[in-house]
């Protein structure tokens, strides 16, 4: 057994004629916390597509406990899909179900346990991200910070060995930020999963995770230990985690001169 969990080599995508990753390589090893971090709009999101086999790679492969995810049929990738959990960036969860039937949706629909044991189940799930009470709401009743924690157990409704968490800190407030940050991480160690955050955010990122990849402009640009991060001597590294203005990252997108664009240019 490979002590990497999920392996990527060599991955290339493109959205028409707009390359989004240029040949990623990444590795997940077993029972850690990684993060990918990187601007908005970078692939992050476009990578755990690839992942959970939503994507085709152009070239390249994501290996997943073993197994190439593209290449699986589909009988064979909803088993592989039963091994992954999501939190999704947006929660995704069912606005006319409770937040009891959000939990138990993904049970009702993958497994045959009777509704005691399901019950029991919903419980043990809500109990972990301290929302038991809250079983009967409505997600209309939610606040944000609930919300995410309620998207976060129906993640782990299943008991899977994998977590892909999509932008799980935006918009939070810095009270539910950090609730959420140390859920993930406590969750990770006391189940014994292994996890990936992609995120934009750096400083909950590095309080989390273990280890750390920078994408950028397609491809992996930076990675370390999170200790070791902060103090990287990378430009890349240097102007994300420091939020400098000025750096490899610009700010405007790729175009014509703005002067040629006003009529200014000369000639």
């Amino acid at each position: 057994m490979s002590e990497n969990l999920v392996e990527i080599r060599d991955l290339h995508f493109s959205y028409g004629e707009r390359p989004v990753l240029r040949g990623v390589n990444l590795d997940i090893p077993r029972g850690r916390l990684v993060a990918i971090l990187g601007v908005s709009g970078c692939g992050k999101t476009t990578l755990l597509r690839h992942v959970g086999g939503q994507l085709q790679p152009a070239r390249g492969h994501v290996k997943f406990d073993g197994r190439i995810v593209h290449e699986l049929g589909n009988e064979a990738l909803y088993t592989v899909r039963r091994k992954m959990g999501m939190m999704f960036q947006v929660s995704g969860l069912f606005t006319d179900l409770s937040v009891f039937d959000n939990i138990a949706y993904p049970m009702r629909e993958h497994t045959d346990l009777p509704e005691d044991v399901i019950r029991d189940l919903v419980l043990m799930k809500l109990h972990a991200v301290g929302l038991r009470g809250a079983r009967d709401l409505r997600t209309g009743e939610l606040s944000g910070g609930m919300e995410r924690r309620v998207a976060l157990a129906r993640a782990i409704a299943l008991d899977p060995m994998f977590i892909m968490y999509d932008e799980p800190f935006a918009g939070l407030d810095p009270i539910s930020l950090n609730t959420i940050a140390s859920l993930i991480r406590r969750l990770n160690d006391a189940l014994g999963l292994t996890s990936v955050v992609v995120t934009y955010d750096v400083s909950e990122s590095l309080k989390v995770a273990d280890y750390v990849y920078f994408l950028h402009d397609g491809v992996v640009v930076a990675e370390g230990e999170a200790a070791d991060i902060a103090d990287s001597g990378d430009p890349f590294v240097r102007q994300f985690v420091h939020a400098r203005p000025d750096g490899p990252v610009a700010f405007q997108y790729p175009g014509r001169p703005f002067a040629d664009m006003v009529g200014l240019g000369s000639g």
